[in-house]
């Protein structure tokens, strides 16, 4: 998908990924920040984490 982010300078293409990866036995999520959150005790509890981030860096981008 060609697109542009509200911190890109030019138009870039993007996949989307599955964010959500088990190390060692444990999940975690990457962001485009290329930072791993986590660990979470579940699927669901890291999809709340990846939204709760989400919302963070939405609200740390309106600040600006």
């Amino acid at each position: 998908m060609l697109g542009m982010r509200a911190r890109d300078s030019a138009p870039e293409m993007h996949f989307r990924s599955d964010r959500v990866c088990r190390i060692n036995g444990e999940l975690f999520f990457s962001t485009r920040e290329n930072t791993l959150e986590g660990p979470f005790e579940n699927t669901e509890k890291a999809e709340q984490e990846i939204k709760a981030y989400i919302a963070r860096m939405q609200l740390q981008d309106n600040n600006r």
